[in-house]
């Protein structure tokens, strides 16, 4: 099978693939922030989460559902800012992926990927990097923490 990378691109699309899975896995799951609410353990992501309270009609009171799940809709996450953090995050992640996927192609057919679409995907690759990095993205969480202090009371 004929390549069109050498061998610092195979080793390149390898390790690009590698992180974004793992970004892409870190964007799924809901343990981005840890706490307790109501004296259980809670964890949530940009737009999942762990253990939440409801209101319980029948007994006119909080209680928390020890569960996984995702918000109802995307107006449900908490704050805007929440909100924005999950639209660039996911969009860094999609883009960290589509060069992965590209550079993976690239081992196995000759001729797909010259210096200049290296040259780009490297820079895309880099935007999708920035966009993806959690700490980037939350680096907006005291404006989120503002917004909305009641979803962040017992995170810290």
């Amino acid at each position: 099978m004929a390549s069109s990378l050498t061998c610092t691109g195979v080793i390149w699309a390898l390790l690009s693939f590698l992180c974004a899975a793992t970004s892409c896995v870190g964007f799924f799951m809901p343990y981005w922030l840890w706490g307790s609410q109501l004296g259980k353990p809670v964890s949530f992501g940009t737009f999942r989460r762990c253990s939440y309270p409801v209101h319980d009609e029948s007994r006119q009171m909080m209680v928390m559902v020890e569960e996984c799940g995702r918000y109802a809709s995307f107006q449900g996450i908490p704050s805007a800012e929440w909100r924005i953090c999950t639209i660039v995050t996911g969009l860094g992640c999609g883009l960290l992926l589509l060069v992965a996927l590209t550079a993976l192609m690239g081992c196995c057919v000759s001729e797909l990927i010259s210096r200049t679409v290296g040259r780009v995907a490297g820079g895309i690759q880099f935007l999708g990097g920035l966009m993806s990095v959690p700490c980037l993205a939350t680096s907006l969480l005291p404006l989120m923490q503002a917004r909305s202090p009641l979803v962040f009371e017992g995170v810290f």
